[in-house]
């Protein structure tokens, strides 16, 4: 026999799994009468739960968004889920971070202590989106958790490292941000899989949806930036280390500057600054994080970076106006470049 609290629990949760439940259908899934199920239903009324009476021939129930908040309930995955999305809201910089806080505090105190010790052993820093659309990609919080907790503990990690590319070497600055590959080993899933890593875990970050591990390569004596979602942890974890000194002291910062081709500090390699034939107006929307700055006349200054002299000059090249290049001289460089390049490929298409 099941007490009124956790029968009225359960109808709440049937109750937000799906948009109609029929009323005889309620009364089989929770073993009780029709007359209890209204009972009931009109009990998480008075809770301040909008929950409206369907017509048909068994008739049912819907539950509707309210004026107020009422008590919400959720399943294990929901809850976790939350309070990494509000970990991850405290480092947005849209101004709910103290508001994201104290939710994540309020839905801490009410987790069960299974929830309570997985959250607190994930421990992340969120960056800033960079510019440029990039898709998220799934990651196991297993896999999260574990990295986070030996990177906590100061204990090296043993992991097998999925490669998109043949070699297995990975893209400083490229497309996934990641410089941690490896030679090709066996294929995985269509993917190639690494030779097991050995590696000092220093923290774990996120940015657009994707998730990183950032640690020292113990076979590579050198920093390495992982995609979380290509890694298979090896278990037991290994020995505990005294941690190192990540460059520039912030993994937050690093992994910024390894987004953007640098090595250590977290600003464009290669900066420049040009005139375009176009309004202010108009190159705004694409501005990325660069600088415009309006000079009338429908002209505008644009100062902008990329990771390659000859990347900056073709990102220009989208804009389809006159350019007028005012520094540096490695700019007007590779514009020549580019334009012998384009060129050539004009002469051997029209051959």
């Amino acid at each position: 026999m099941t007490t009124t609290t956790s029968r009225l629990l359960n109808l709440l949760s049937l109750l937000q799994t799906r948009r109609d439940w029929p009323g005889t259908l309620l009364a089989e899934r929770l073993e009780i009468s029709h007359r209890t199920v209204r009972r009931d239903v009109d009990r998480l009324r008075e809770m301040g739960y909008r929950i409206q009476a369907t017509m048909g021939p068994d008739g049912g129930y819907r539950l509707d968004a309210g004026s107020e908040l009422p008590p919400l309930l959720f399943d294990d995955d929901q809850v976790i889920a939350l309070a990494v999305a509000l970990q991850a809201a405290t480092a947005t910089g849209a101004g709910i971070e103290e508001a994201a806080l104290r939710a994540l505090t309020t839905v801490r105190q009410v987790m069960p202590s299974r929830l309570r010790h997985r959250l607190d052993a994930l421990r992340f820093t969120s960056i800033p989106a960079r510019p440029g659309d990039i898709a998220a990609v799934p990651t196991s919080p297993d896999v999260l958790i574990t990295l986070s907790t030996a990177a906590r503990a100061h204990e090296i990690v043993r992991f097998d490292y999925a490669s998109r590319h043949p070699d297995g070497a990975g893209s400083a600055g490229g497309g996934d941000g990641t410089n941690g590959g490896a030679g090709a080993g066996d294929s995985v899933g269509g993917r190639e899989l690494a030779a097991p890593r050995r590696v000092e875990p220093h923290h774990v970050v996120t940015s657009q949806g994707r998730w990183y591990l950032v640690g020292w390569d113990l076979d590579r004596g050198d920093w390495r930036i992982f995609r979380a979602d290509r890694i298979t942890p090896r278990t037991p974890t290994g020995p505990r280390f005294i941690p190192r000194e990540i460059p520039g002291g912030d993994a937050g910062q690093y992994v910024s500057a390894r987004f953007k081709g640098s090595d250590r500090v977290n600003v464009w390699p290669c900066r420049g600054k040009v005139i375009l034939g176009l309004p202010a107006s108009a190159v705004l929307p694409f501005a990325s994080d660069g600088i415009v700055e309006d000079l009338g006349g429908g002209r505008c200054g644009y100062e902008v970076g990329s990771w390659s002299w000859g990347a900056l000059a073709a990102s220009l090249g989208r804009f389809e106006t006159d350019i007028e290049v005012v520094s540096p001289p490695d700019l007007s460089a590779a514009f020549g470049e580019l334009a012998d390049r384009y060129r050539s490929t004009a002469a051997h298409r029209s051959g």
